[in-house]
């Protein structure tokens, strides 16, 4: 049972840290530990992509032509790996333009408070 567990260590971080970044997202008040939250959530899905499209003892799938044709089985995807570096790229960018909007908000409504800034909101589209 345990070796179940060691076995699939890249899966439980990436649980952990969407847990961590999951809870940061949803109960945290301030807007940029929110942000955090969104970055870290991000990082443990792109964690779980690579982790699940690794393999123990494989080889990235160059033809050789000493080797000939080798075992396709033991070749590894670098599909789901460029697709993660695409998604960092455009989680950067995103991340940017979320900063950008709550430098944004902090300069018209001069807080970072949820709640305060809900309310600051409400006033203001009242009048």
């Amino acid at each position: 049972m345990i070796d179940f567990f060691l076995g699939h260590y890249g899966y439980w971080f990436a649980i952990l840290l969407m847990c961590l970044g999951l809870y940061g997202a949803i109960m945290k008040k301030n807007l940029i530990k929110k942000l955090i939250g969104i970055a870290i959530f991000q990082t443990s899905i792109i964690i779980f992509f690579v982790a699940s499209s690794s393999k123990w003892g494989a080889t990235v799938p160059i033809f050789d032509e000493k080797i000939g044709v080798a075992n396709t089985a033991k070749y590894i995807n670098p599909l789901p790996h460029t697709l993660m570096l695409t998604a960092i790229v455009v989680g950067v960018a995103t991340m940017g333009v979320a900063f950008a909007l709550v430098i944004s908000i902090f300069q018209k409504y001069k807080t970072l408070d949820e709640s305060v800034l809900l309310k600051r909101m409400k006033k203001d589209n009242d009048i």
